[in-house]
């Protein structure tokens, strides 16, 4: 088996922000080899996530619109006495930091309406690091 590395950087300006990675993830497994096998998708960042949705604008709104109402900014969380960022780190931990993809025919195996989406979650930041591991 190959494994392959790569990394991209995600810039956002909203507190809470969807961005469309899935050219990105595309770009790397087209341009990395591996015809059939798996791809990994990893946040470093415990107040983002990334999960697989649909990329459609109304959506991603009420992706966003759910997450404030479970996870309020400024609720009183206790680690909000040290960074005012819990609410990030809790939908953080619900939405979860990567997902595996299938790669077949050099291909990201996706539904029709499939979308890989980085989920900012206390931005604005720059900088945002997501990795990519392609093996097959």
């Amino acid at each position: 088996m190959t494994s392959k590395f790569g990394e991209i950087s995600i810039s956002t300006s909203k507190r809470r922000q969807i961005v469309d990675i899935t050219g990105d993830v595309e770009g790397f497994v087209k341009g990395c080899g591996v015809a059939d096998g798996i791809c990994v998708v990893f946040s470093l960042h415990s107040t983002t996530a990334i999960v697989i949705n649909e990329g459609e604008g109304g959506l991603k709104e009420d992706i966003l619109r759910k997450i404030e109402a479970d996870y309020p900014h400024g609720a009183g969380w206790h680690h909000d006495r040290i960074d005012d960022n819990a609410d990030a780190h809790l939908a953080g931990t619900a939405l979860g930091p990567s997902v595996a993809l299938i790669v077949r025919k050099g291909d990201l195996v996706l539904g029709a309406w499939q979308r890989v989406l980085f989920i900012e979650l206390d931005g604005p930041r720059s900088g945002r690091r997501v990795m990519l591991m392609a093996q097959g």
